[in-house]
Formats: C-alpha cells, structure tokens, sequence
C-alpha cells in the first residue's frame, strides 16, 4: 500500500530527530562527557582507567563514570512532568505541527551547541543534554498523537513501522559520515576533540534542517472542535483541569492502563540498552570509539530491515505476538552481554546485530498498538502518557545503571540488573485483552490482532 503525501511528510521527524538520539545521545554524548568529568576530577588520569574521585552533581559526590546515567536519569524525570503538559496542549491546538517544530527547534539548538563542549566543562554539557531530551521527548508526543490523524487503524502498524526505519536509516547515514569524519581527522588536519564536536554540531544541524518537512507537510490536518478533545467546562477553561479528568478517564481503560504499565517496564530496559551501551563497548568492554561507532553503524541499517520485517510479520501474527516475541530476544541480547568477552570486536559486532534486528520493531509496534488503544480526539493527551511511561521508569533503569556501577564499578552488573525490567513487561503484555481494549476505547477493531 502506498503511503499518502501527509505520512511521508510525518516519516521525515523520525529521520530527523535520529541524527540526535543516534550519534550524540546513544554513540558519543556518555563517554565524551565521561571524559570531560575525568579531565574534571583526575586530569592526569592515563588513558582507559576510571576515575575514582567524585564530581559534585547538585550537591551529591558521583564518580565520573556514573556522570551520565545519574544525568539520564535527571532529565528523564523533568521530561515526563513536562510531557503530560505538551499532550493537553497538544491537543487543544489546531497546528500541532508548529508545537513540533518549535519544540524540535529549540533542542536541535541546544544539541548543535554541544559544538563547544571542550576540556572539563561537563556542566554546560549536562545543561544542554537535559534541554535536548527533554525538547526530543515532548516533541515526540505531539508527532507520535499526529499518526491517528493520518492512518486509518489497519494502516497504522505499516505506517509506523516505516517511520521507525526511516529513522534508522537517516540516523545511521549521519552516522556514518560522524565515522569517517572521526576515522580520517588526521588526513583532515583537525584533532580528534574537534572531529566528534563536529559530529555533535551535525546532530544538531541535521534534526533542525530536516524537521522543515514534517512542519510544512503536515499543514492542513483535520480540525477537530473542542468539545471532541476536552468533556468538561472546567477542563476547557483550564489545561491542568483536563489533566486531572484525563488520569480519572484512564481507569475507564483498564487494557490500555495494562499496556501502558507493561510498556512502562520492558521499553525502559530497551532504552537503558540504547543509552549506556556505548559506555558498556568503551569502558567494560575495552573498545575503541571507532570500533563503537561501527557497532552502532551495523546496529542502525539492520534496525532499518528489521523495523520493516517486524512490521511484515505483524500482519500476520498480530503486533501483540510480533512485540512478545521481540522481548524475549532483547532478554536473550542483556544475558548475553554480561558474559561478553573484552576486546573481541566481533562479539560486539553479533551483539549490535541482534539489537538492531529487534530495537525498531519493538518501538514502532508498540506504537501503533497503542494508537488502537486510544480514545479517539485525545491523542496527544494518551500519547502523552505514552511517553511518560517510556520515562516513567527510564530513570529507573538508568538509576539502577548508575547505582550498580557506583557501588560495584562495573558496568557488567549493572547491565545485569536490565533483565528484570525485561521480564516484567513481557508478563504484563502478555495479559493485555487488545479486543478488549479496542472495543472499549470506541475504535474498529484491525484485521489481525
């Protein structure tokens, strides 16, 4: 089926904004920032050993190693209050497009300043990178409640899906070129600080450039009256008050509460994956940079097929089965990398490979499976919690990341601790009644289910 000028406009924002989540936020932003602290705490520190004198971050002393997920884990709880906000709002406009816009805009400002990230000053990096999640997270509410709008319910796992590898493909066709920027300084004559604040800037540049063509595609959709979103007086006059009723609303859902719940967990494990990975490959692992990037390279174009297969196989399983059986590989893929060994790049290899084979379906499925579970007129509101969930426990595992390695200083460990998030999600997915859930949320029901 061939998509209609409105969703190609919508695919390009996961193409944009996966230059930032794929070359600063996943690849490079932890352990250059991890750098920046050690030069913070232990300027005379060799090369690869850890840094064992604290950093003060507000007020608390934290290793320079447990920096970023401590900063992760920050900015993610920030992000979800703000969520829930961007939802109400969201919905109340009738040009959701330009609160995309704007919202993109303003972190692909602060992603392309990490440009002057240099030296010890992680401080104006862990500013910038909480202004930049929390503008990625927020937008991503209003772009995700603008896919009920443009794909009838049995077009919604295709369209999402494409979106999803769309984005892998931009996401690594950046990243590639960070690669050979990063491999080839020296014949470039720069140094190599100055290539990945490069590949920072480019980040930036890319999310803010290529987000003109959602803003400007997604003109024109359809209007709804105020009535149709908010269902109370008091709720139209005051945003918070639509909160509040839209909280009492969710228990009248109670699949779509379940699915929000088991979300909550296994899609906080595939996010503590993403976002301390690198860190894992450099610093547990031994890997150098280049050999991550390569990772993360292969992880990428595979997450391109692999975000379409699992949409294939979603219409022929159902995207309840497809998504189950995603988390029991990303089960698989955790176990494995805590007895991965040190220094065997084609281990590191195998491992990105699995990921990248399940990383984008899982996400894109589990998207449009709670699209179906939304009550019509209320998208970016539901979807709001939908991303509040993706945080809700994201710090979670990121602070069960941090804590590990900060008592134990080994990242192994604290990958470890992932399997549990994992195992959780997939025992309350597997309870969740999507006919059920359909039904009660007034939508028709797709073919396969």
């Amino acid at each position: 089926m061939r998509s209609t000028p409105k969703q190609r406009a919508w695919y390009f924002y996961d193409w944009a904004n996966s230059a930032y989540v794929t070359t600063t936020a996943t690849v490079i932003l932890g352990p250059y920032l991890t750098s920046l602290a050690n030069n913070a705490a232990c300027p005379d520190l060799a090369e690869g050993q850890l840094c064992s004198t604290p950093v003060s971050l507000l007020g608390l002393q934290v290793l320079p190693g447990a920096v970023h997920p401590f900063l992760v884990t920050i900015s993610t709880i920030i992000t979800t209050v703000a969520l829930l906000l961007v939802g109400v709002i969201a919905d109340r406009s009738r040009h959701p497009q330009w609160w995309l816009g704007g919202l993109a805009w303003v972190g692909a400002a602060a992603a392309s300043a990490m440009f002057l990230l240099a030296g010890d000053n992680w401080q104006l990096g862990a500013v910038l990178m909480i202004v930049a999640n929390l503008c990625v997270g927020s937008s991503q509410v209003i772009y995700d409640g603008i896919l009920v709008r443009i794909a009838p319910p049995d077009d919604r796992d295709r369209v999402s899906s494409r979106g999803w590898a769309l984005g892998y493909l931009g996401g690594g066709l950046l990243l590639a070129g960070n690669l050979g920027l990063m491999t080839a300084y020296e014949s470039l004559g720069i140094s190599y600080g100055l290539a990945i604040r490069l590949s920072l800037l480019s980040a930036g540049l890319w999310w803010g450039i290529f987000t003109l063509i959602p803003v400007l595609g997604l003109r024109n959709l359809p209007e709804r009256a105020l009535d149709e979103v908010v269902h109370s007086p008091a709720a139209r006059r005051n945003p918070l008050r639509q909160l509040a009723d839209t909280f009492i609303d969710l228990r009248r859902y109670p699949q779509t509460l379940l699915f929000l719940v088991a979300y909550l967990f296994f899609n906080d494990g595939i996010q503590t994956v993403i976002g301390q990975s690198s860190l894992y490959a450099q610093l547990e692992l031994g890997m150098s940079t280049t050999n991550v990037m390569i990772t993360f390279l292969l992880t990428q174009f595979v997450a391109f097929g692999g975000a379409l297969l699992f949409g294939r196989i979603a219409g022929r399983l159902g995207a309840k089965r497809t998504v189950l059986i995603g988390i029991t590989i990303w089960f698989a893929v955790v176990s494995v990398a805590f007895f991965l060994p040190a220094g065997v790049f084609g281990a590191l290899l195998a491992l990105g490979a699995a990921i990248g084979l399940v990383m984008g379906g899982t996400q894109a499925l589990s998207r449009s499976i709670y699209s179906q579970l939304v009550p019509r007129g209320r998208e970016s509101e539901y979807f709001s919690f939908y991303q509040a969930m993706e945080r809700g426990t994201s710090w979670l595992g990121t602070l069960s990341f941090a804590l590990v390695f900060q008592f134990s200083q080994s990242y192994r460990w604290a990958i470890l601790t992932l399997v549990v998030f994992f195992l959780v999600g997939g025992l309350l997915l597997a309870r969740v009644d999507l006919r059920k859930g359909i039904t009660d949320a007034g939508n028709a029901l797709p073919k396969v289910l």
